[in-house]
């Protein structure tokens, strides 16, 4: 039988920031795996370690020790070409912040990662590959529109869209919802949950909010740079914010 590599596995992961004298521990020995195809939420207070993870696991920043293997392969031993690479062609992020261009239409936003890219990608091919990821978060009818023309939970699909362009087989969002009011969220978080069951996407989701984690099928809790427990998810949230059962559940771990 053969095992399954999970996508993202790390071990004894510590990042360490030197503050002036003091040592701030970020993350503290950390060791996760996550399979394709999950969609984990990760909560905690704030300084408890969720975001330095996030930053890790997107290839933005390096750990003070311990080991990151993204799709079986150690990312300490690639090369700073072969992670940007990596970053690019694997992984889509969205923030809480839009990070849109404000005078440039919607379709313009989501065509950039093309114009930056390493492989040039001609004009006719650019705008298919975006109308295609608008209509996947359901804004093919308002690429045209400024994105200062749209509202937060239209500019949030805007960035997703964004994400999306290079068919990642990731994605890691930091707060998707938390600039925006609960009956948006409920939108933004049913598309990133039809990303994960109609394309397979793992999606590793940053969130405060518990209405907003039990959208997750797994939830992982930080403090103080460890993880405090690790579950599957006994309620998660369908279309429309409703409530659906899961059997399994995991036990906390210490």
């Amino acid at each position: 039988m053969t095992s399954k590599i999970p996508v993202i596995s790390i071990r004894n992961l510590t990042k360490t920031y030197q503050m002036g004298e003091v040592a701030v521990h970020a993350l503290r020995s950390v060791s996760l795996d996550i399979n394709a195809g999950e969609f984990v939420t990760v909560v905690g207070p704030s300084g408890s370690g969720k975001s330095t993870l996030m930053h890790i696991l997107g290839c933005l920043d390096q750990p003070s020790r311990g080991q990151y293997f993204l799709d079986g392969k150690d990312v300490s031993r690639l090369s700073d070409d072969e992670v940007s690479s990596v970053r690019n062609s694997k992984i889509g992020f969205v923030f809480q912040g839009f990070n849109l261009l404000t005078r440039t239409s919607a379709l313009e936003n989501v065509e950039l990662p093309l114009l930056y890219g390493a492989n040039p990608v001609s004009a006719s091919e650019r705008r298919n590959r975006a109308m295609a990821a608008l209509a996947a978060v359901g804004l093919e009818s308002r690429y045209e529109h400024h994105t200062n023309q749209l509202s937060g939970g239209q500019q949030q699909r805007v960035a997703i869209a964004r994400a999306l362009l290079n068919n990642p087989s990731i994605l890691l969002a930091d707060e998707p919802t938390g600039n925006l009011d609960s009956r948006t969220s409920v939108e933004v978080m049913d598309i990133f949950q039809s990303l994960k069951e109609e394309r397979g996407i793992t999606i590793v989701l940053i969130t405060h909010e518990p209405d907003v984690a039990a959208y997750g099928s797994r939830i992982i809790a930080f403090k103080d740079g460890v993880i405090t427990a690790d579950e599957l998810n006994g309620q998660r949230r369908t279309a429309r914010g409703e409530l659906a059962e899961i059997p399994e559940v995991v036990q906390e771990t210490a």
